[in-house]
């Protein structure tokens, strides 16, 4: 069972924080139930909800619960890989110091460490983008219902289009505006409104489910079209970009390693954050599918912008669907609360690093968070929002990650057992090397997966970080350009 394996004892890790203590002392008020919470939310987010009909038409029937096993599976060995590193090296940032460490420092990790920076300048607007275009999206269910709306629409049936555009980019971004300003406070504080948000989260879901269960058909989860296994090329295809969809729905397990900084005993609760978050997340992301296709017919849910609220149209009627869509829209607003607050650590860390802006290492004098790195994501996610649409902004996620971040670090993780002895690891994961290995598999199917557009995008945006990586260690004499002393 990839799961929880080698937890050593407290005062062992104490060693540790001596030598993982940035110069800008973080508070460490996040606990086990914070950390969970935001991870958790950080993965609900809007991102199933929008999803679920694309995966059912890539698979072609309710078959498509597979795309999420898949993506489970991949989550799980790849939260293996982040376990083991975050419990080792808790600082804020994340894959920035895990690829430094691993490639080293003073060589290549310098370099590795850049070109994450450099694709989180673009990937985690991209992220926090997605989940407010997807919220602005989704909540024309309920816009669409307001008399005034239909009559304007009704009037401007030749404008209705550019104005629904520009309503998408207005409640865009007006909610990442108001992620920011929640975030603007000391992590205890965020901690609490996260577990408040994890609460609806599970509440959400579980009610979702529990429709599901009392209006169960079950030849509609059981019946699948003509020629569903024949696992052809066709299969495999539509089971590779479900995947993609799935593993969107997924990401945010890692959360908690961006916060390393800020976790109490981290040794012991980043490892469990994650796997019960992946764990928790993948049960209630297969029972939610399964009750969708239980009630709903799968040639029907496939072309519905609103496949949820629908449901619960079926289920409970035309008021509780009204209800249920805002409470989707909550579990949005939480995602992206979550991916700012993750997020606005790696550039902090970089900085502190001096391997980026200075200013990014500012911390905030009496609520001690990073504030400057903060407020410069939220005006890069309002960026990303005015100028791309939803579905573009989830394949470039990925294939912006898949290479450097996953990748990358799986790797890393191989070097740093061959160099490290095992009482530098708080965490070791089962099996190993297995997981690092299937993970690394996976993500280069999933890179693969993404199209050729996003692909070659993310190998262009690679190859000039490369080069303004160099540029810029040419001008400060760093490696690969120091001067040799001796």
């Amino acid at each position: 069972m990839l799961s929880f394996a080698v937890l050593k004892s407290p005062g062992h890790y104490a060693d540790t924080l001596k030598i993982m203590n940035e110069p800008e002392k973080l508070d460490r008020g996040l606990g086990l139930i914070e950390a969970t919470a935001l991870n958790m939310t950080f993965m609900v987010g809007i991102g199933p909800f929008i999803v679920i009909p694309f995966i059912i038409r890539a698979m072609g029937g309710p078959q498509c619960i597979l795309a999420w096993v898949l993506g489970a599976g991949l989550a799980a060995v790849d939260g293996c890989v982040w376990a083991e590193l975050g419990a080792a090296m808790p600082q804020a940032g994340g894959s920035y110091v895990f690829l430094r460490e691993a490639y080293g420092a003073n060589s290549w990790g310098r370099l590795l460490s850049f070109l994450f920076i450099w694709q989180t300048l673009f990937q985690a607007p991209l992220s926090i983008s997605s989940g407010a275009l997807g919220f602005a999206d989704y909540s024309k269910y309920l816009t669409a219902k307001m008399p005034v709306v239909r009559f304007w629409l009704h009037a401007n049936t030749g404008r209705a289009g550019e104005a629904l555009a520009n309503y998408n980019r207005t409640v865009a971004l007006l909610l990442i505006v108001a992620a920011v300003v929640l975030l603007y406070r000391r992590i205890t504080t965020i901690g609490k409104i996260s577990t408040v948000l994890w609460v609806i989260v599970l509440g959400t879901i579980l009610w979702l489910i529990y429709g599901g269960a009392t209006h169960f058909n079950a030849s509609r989860v059981f019946t699948y079209p003509t020629g569903t296994w024949s696992f052809s090329w066709i299969f495999f295809a539509g089971l590779g970009h479900a995947s993609v969809q799935t593993v969107y729905s997924y990401l945010g397990y890692y959360n908690v390693c961006n916060l390393g900084g800020e976790m109490k005993d981290p040794g012991r609760n980043i490892p469990r954050a994650i796997f019960l978050s992946i764990f928790g997340i993948a049960i209630l992301y297969l029972l939610m599918q399964t009750s969708i296709l239980a009630v709903i017919p799968w040639q029907e849910a496939q072309n519905s912008g609103f496949v949820v609220s629908l449901f619960v149209e079926r289920t409970f009627g035309m008021y509780w669907a009204t209800f249920a869509t805002a409470l989707i829209l909550v579990l949005a607003f939480g995602s992206i609360f979550s991916a700012t607050l993750g997020y606005s650590r790696v550039p902090y860390a970089a900085a502190l690093d001096g391997n980026f802006f200075s200013v990014f290492a500012r911390v905030h004098p009496t609520k001690h968070f990073p504030h400057i790195s903060l407020l410069a994501l939220g005006a890069a996610s309002i960026f990303i929002c005015l100028f791309f649409n939803l579905f573009s902004v989830i394949r470039a996620i990925l294939a912006m990650r898949c290479l450097i971040q996953f990748v990358g670090q799986a790797f890393g993780l191989l070097l740093l057992h061959r160099r490290w002895k095992a009482e530098r690891w708080p965490f070791r994961m089962c099996l190993y090397p297995v997981p690092v290995i299937i993970a690394i598999a996976g993500w280069i199917a999933i890179f693969v997966s993404t199209g050729r557009t996003p692909m070659l995008a993310s190998l262009a945006a690679m190859s000039a970080g490369i080069l303004v990586y160099l540029g810029r260690a040419r001008l400060l004499r760093q490696w690969p350009f120091q001067e040799v002393v001796g």
